[in-house]
């Protein structure tokens, strides 16, 4: 028996990463796990490995678009099903690379209606119908950029920073449906997302002088997290931000400074723009 047994949960971004480790390590313990996602072939193969990891769970896939409010209610709507829902990861993002001089608003757009307004409507429609119920447990992957600044990387770090104060104004406001809010922030992990910082050496190395514990994570490191802040050992927790990075938030953000040149060149790097 899992002390999550017959507790259904909804991961988006659950295809592959952190959201697939999340849904696995809820699936070990019992819960009924539906994984949204864009692509079809990706939710299939992320479902395969969640019932390899765990054989008897049930193993659900919604295909759909975080950034359209009707896919992501129609995702909880079918994790519910006649029973509600439990449990909600909130892990689908995106990652965003520019200058803020030359930044365009297309795609600071297209980050926020990913990273923010698609956990907005996971939280919002999650909470729904949670409220109906007994309530439940939602947990939102942020990020070490909500905390700690990344030159270059702004309008990812507004996105992550935006998230955590909806996890703490969620928590404060929908505890009187007995519906608990937190965040995860990573550190660096190894998903494809980051694989450009993992493979750069200087970038890497630089992340790895920001560590007290000096080592890239790993998709399980954040999915355990994400577990016990959905669990039963976690009942009296909400409105928590917790940082799992091997200790980053201590120190400082990374330096991307190497990818900023190769893209943008020197000029727009060094600020200036505009000048001889």
């Amino acid at each position: 028996m899992g002390v999550l047994d017959g507790q259904r949960a909804l991961i988006t971004g659950g295809g592959s990463g952190i959201g697939l480790a999340c849904a696995i390590c809820l699936a070990r313990d019992g819960a009924s796990v539906l994984l949204m996602g864009r692509n079809r072939e990706r939710l299939d193969r992320g479902a395969a490995e969640v019932r390899a990891a765990a054989p008897d769970s049930e193993v659900l896939t919604c295909a759909g678009d975080v950034t359209i409010e009707d896919d992501v209610a129609g995702a909880v709507a079918a994790a519910a099903g006649d029973k509600g829902l439990d449990i909600a990861v909130a892990s689908a993002g995106r990652g965003a690379l520019a200058p803020i001089l030359v930044q365009e608003s297309e795609g600071w757009d297209a980050t926020m209606q990913t990273n923010l307004n698609g956990v907005f409507y996971t939280i919002k429609h999650a909470a729904r119908s949670m409220a109906s119920s007994d309530g439940g447990a939602i947990c939102t992957i942020s990020s070490i950029a909500g905390i700690r600044t990344h030159r270059y990387m702004g309008t990812y770090c507004v996105s992550k920073a935006a998230v955590d104060m909806l996890v703490r104004n969620s928590a404060d406001e929908l505890g009187q449906n007995n519906i608990r809010v937190n965040s995860v922030c990573p550190g660096l992990v190894d998903t494809e997302i980051a694989t450009g910082l993992l493979t750069t050496d200087d970038v890497y190395n630089d992340y790895l002088d920001c560590m007290p514990i000096s080592r890239n994570g790993v998709p399980d490191d954040i999915g355990q997290a994400v577990r016990f802040l959905c669990g039963p050992e976690s009942s009296w927790i909400t409105g928590v931000v917790l940082s799992v990075d091997g200790g980053h938030h201590l120190r400082r953000g990374p330096n991307v400074e190497p990818f900023s040149r190769a893209r943008f060149g020197d000029d727009i790097t060094e600020g200036r723009l505009g000048r001889d």
